[in-house]
């Protein structure tokens, strides 16, 4: 990089663009933010995560901040459109196997809030709003040349980027660049989403109500002390202007609500939204990439829309960090798209497959959810498939290597266990590469694994990861900085000419 070119440029300060950034500023990568906003975009949108996307929070260094404003949900119910349970999947107190609650409600804005406060621990990150972004141009693989216009004084500059990092949404001006146009994977539903704020109690199950109706679909769930969210599938002649105000909109809620009078709710916000699944047909043009809603959309059955693209994050800064710092081969960038899009559309596929038994059939489908519902949690280990957070395995790529029948730990997140000494295994590794093992460590192989930047992480026996690797048939595992198994193999020793030479991983900040 020249003087004059920032290494990294990210255009969006959403919670993906947030994410990518303080990730970058951790390996110490000079990086530029450019946001259209001044300040935090005040509405609620997102406002549910799993345990994998709070262990990347808690990467971030805000797991206490984040725990501080949001509440674990305590499971889901299946309602029918007399508001009477058809079936209830209880999640138990214990922490998911990545160290933290499996579902959790929160306010986006005060995530924004806390991820802005957060970004300013790194000096190598410098965030710059109320821009709007122009045009973006590249060619022959050369610099990123991003201009953009002061919204406040209309002057017009030009950034050039070594990289940039396209998390500027649905309406992507990045994704137009690279000349990326959206694959519609054939869903849309038009919804009402309201968020609601009241100092009453509503004295609700304190877990995700959904209602299966063909008609009426709806969503109820609490996300703060005093802060509640619906979404109701709307009719054909209905729009969300007809439920501005509370009279209509409260025919909608009552059965929440109860006897609560009208004047005691405030509302947050009313919107239209269009429950859309699609993804870009491609993500990477040169040294322009698309993550998050940039790269795809997702129905909200699941709650994993803003979830998908901060793992868009954290597979991506890593590996640019390593190839800015000449660790790594500037083709392992391919892996990204490799990695990504299926995983993306895994989610995507089985958001409309919930959202589609959930709402479809008309009559037929409500009798059926009346006859089948009540008796799911009777199919051994369904309600634990239902709750369980993991997600599918990342397909092979240049730095997955899932051997020819593609089973085993390749691919999949090491889990954040608990370490003899107290820890967990994110403590110990910190953003490096990690070699697991419960084969005997000799001093030397310590010593190379150490040489090489990396972490060796010991697992005896009657550990968590111990039996994490007797699961998968293995002795030993590389994991990468963003958690995820690259190779196994019976012999520890055969993994450490895997590892990167040594790099700014070990100037990580944390």
């Amino acid at each position: 990089m020249t003087a004059d070119t920032i290494p990294v440029v990210v255009i969006g300060a959403g919670p993906t663009g947030l994410t990518a950034a303080t990730l970058l500023g951790q390996y110490g990568i000079e990086t530029l933010v450019l946001d259209r906003w001044e300040s935090v975009y005040p509405l609620p949108r997102a406002v549910h995560l799993d345990d994998e996307i709070y262990r990347l929070l808690a990467r971030l260094g805000i797991a206490r901040q984040f725990a501080a404003i949001s509440r674990p949900a305590h499971g889901l119910r299946l309602l029918d459109r007399e508001l009477r349970v058809l079936a209830e999947f209880r999640r138990g107190a214990d922490l998911g196997r990545h160290g933290h609650p499996e579902a959790n409600m929160f306010d986006q804005p005060q995530l924004e809030e806390v991820l802005r406060a957060n970004l300013e621990r790194h000096p190598t990150v410098t965030l710059r709003g109320n821009v709007e972004i122009t045009a973006i141009e590249q060619s022959d693989g050369g610099p990123v040349r991003v201009r953009l216009t002061d919204r406040t004084t209309g002057e017009i500059s030009t950034v050039t980027a070594g990289y940039v990092l396209g998390c500027d949404g649905a309406n992507s001006l990045a994704r137009a660049t690279i000349g990326s146009t959206m694959h519609d994977l054939a869903f849309a539903q038009r919804w009402l989403v309201v968020d609601l704020a009241t100092d009453a109690d509503l004295a609700q199950w304190e877990g995700v109500h959904q209602v299966c109706d063909p008609v009426r679909a709806a969503t109820y769930m609490r996300i703060a002390e005093r802060r509640y969210r619906w979404e109701f599938q709307l009719l054909p002649d209905e729009r969300a202007d007809d439920y501005r105000d509370m009279t209509r909109l409260h025919t909608l809620i009552r059965p929440w609500t109860g006897d609560l009078p009208a004047d005691e709710l405030q509302i947050v916000r009313t919107a239209e939204y269009t429950f859309r699944a699609q993804i870009a047909d491609h993500w990477r043009k040169q040294r322009l990439f698309l993550l998050g809603d940039a790269a795809h959309l997702t129905p909200p059955f699941i709650g994993q829309g803003m979830g998908a693209g901060l793992r868009d994050a954290a597979n991506l800064t890593w590996k640019l960090a390593a190839v800015l710092d000449s660790r790594l081969p500037e083709h392992v960038l391919d892996s990204y798209e490799a990695e990504r899009k299926p995983h993306a559309r895994s989610m995507i596929t089985l958001a409309k497959l919930v959202g589609t038994a959930m709402t479809a059939g008309g009559d037929t489908g409500s009798a059926l959810r009346r006859l089948l519902a009540p008796h799911l949690h009777r199919l051994p280990g369904l309600s634990n498939r239902i709750l369980d957070s993991r997600t599918p395995a990342l397909h092979r790529s240049a730095l997955v290597d899932r051997g020819r029948l593609g089973l085993g730990l390749a691919g999949r997140l090491c889990p954040n266990a608990p370490l003899p000494d107290g820890r967990r295994l994110d403590d110990l590794t910190a953003g490096r590469y990690a070699l697991v093992t419960s084969a005997a460590v000799t001093p030397a192989l310590r010593s190379e694994v150490y040489d090489r930047g990396g972490v060796l992480v010991t697992a005896p026996p009657g550990t968590a990861l111990h039996r994490w690797l007797r699961s998968g048939h293995t002795a030993a595992a590389l994991v990468r900085p963003d958690g995820t198994v690259q190779r196994t193999a019976p012999d520890p020793k055969a993994l450490c000419g895997l590892l990167p030479a040594p790099s700014s991983c070990e100037r990580f900040r944390g």
